[in-house]
């Protein structure tokens, strides 16, 4: 069961990314648009629960430390995809299960068995095989900081959701702290940065808006207007759904499924993006990236024959 919980996981996660990609290439306000993102998981946990009624217990405080964690990553996500190449982002994005598994060794004494060693291995040695397959050098290294910084705070985002099963945090209270706590952050942010907007602008003056209206003029027609608010926290909302609806399926794979090995599973959303870089946006792609793709997926499909 958690395996199948994992999987669907992932494709949630996989279009997320997508539509992360897909909207970081818009007019919008990076900021808000998360805003969007979380309040619609804010408001989607808090309907299911008042729904399902299940427990606030103190695990469920473990959501704040996950909301702050999410914040970082899904910023450092989303900046990734608008600066640098989608595939890129995406693998460095689905490697956090290698700092997950060794984490979850030393905090919980989780071990895996033999053919599920195996299995993990293969699984990231796929990953790994598309990574090196891409070729990371100096000229294509756009965004790739953001992405590991993202690998980094996603792999404590898995840590922290396993701390709140194991704490007795039922899921839907857990994810409503986590998705308040992030939309405050990115209420805040999106207030700061408006903030520096406007006090740069009073120091330009009169000849810096004057400028800017030029340019405006001249670039008339080409460059499309800046979304409204309302539209940027409206289409954040519909992104959100993916986000939310992949946390309420990873959590329960987390509590009964081993850390790093839902994790590993979890982790082949970005395998879903590399498809969507590879068909839709026309990034090349090579014998080898396809060949880590296959092997990442006969990885899962015997992890499933062992269960």
């Amino acid at each position: 069961m958690w395996l199948l919980l994992a999987a669907s996981a992932a494709v949630c996660f996989g279009l997320r990314g997508i539509l992360y990609q897909w909207t970081s290439r818009q007019p919008a306000d990076r900021n808000v648009l998360l805003f969007g993102v979380y309040a619609c998981g804010a408001v989607v946990a808090l309907a299911l629960n008042l729904f399902w009624g299940q427990p606030w217990t103190a695990g469920a405080a473990v959501g704040i430390a996950m909301g702050l964690f999410s914040f970082v990553s899904n910023s450092a996500m989303h900046k990734g995809f608008a600066v640098g190449k989608a595939s890129l982002v995406a693998l460095l994005v689905g490697l956090p299960p290698l700092i997950v598994v060794l984490a979850a060794m030393v905090l919980w004494k989780e071990h895996l068995s033999v053919g599920q060693t195996l299995c993990f291995v293969v699984i990231l040695g796929g990953g790994l095989l598309v990574k090196s397959a891409g070729g990371l050098s100096l000229r294509n290294m756009e965004g790739a900081q953001w992405g590991l910084l993202a690998m980094v705070t996603f792999a404590f985002t898995d840590l922290s959701s396993k701390q709140a099963a194991l704490s007795g945090g039922e899921t839907l209270p857990t994810l409503v702290l986590m998705y308040v706590t992030g939309s405050l952050l990115f209420a805040v942010s999106a207030g700061v940065d408006r903030k520096r907007q406007l006090a740069a602008e009073a120091r330009g003056g009169a000849e810096a808006a004057l400028a800017r209206q030029e340019t405006a003029a001249a670039a008339e027609g080409v460059q499309p207007p800046r979304w409204s608010l309302g539209k940027t926290v409206g289409i954040g909302m519909a992104v959100g759904i993916s986000n939310i609806s992949g946390m309420i399926l990873m959590m329960p794979a987390m509590k009964m499924g081993i850390t790093g090995l839902v994790s590993a599973i979890v982790a082949l959303n970005a395998l879903i993006i590399m498809l969507y870089a590879w068909i839709i946006l026309r990034e090349r792609v090579k014998p080898m990236e396809l060949a880590g793709m296959i092997l990442a997926f006969a990885g899962v499909l015997a992890l499933r024959l062992l269960g």
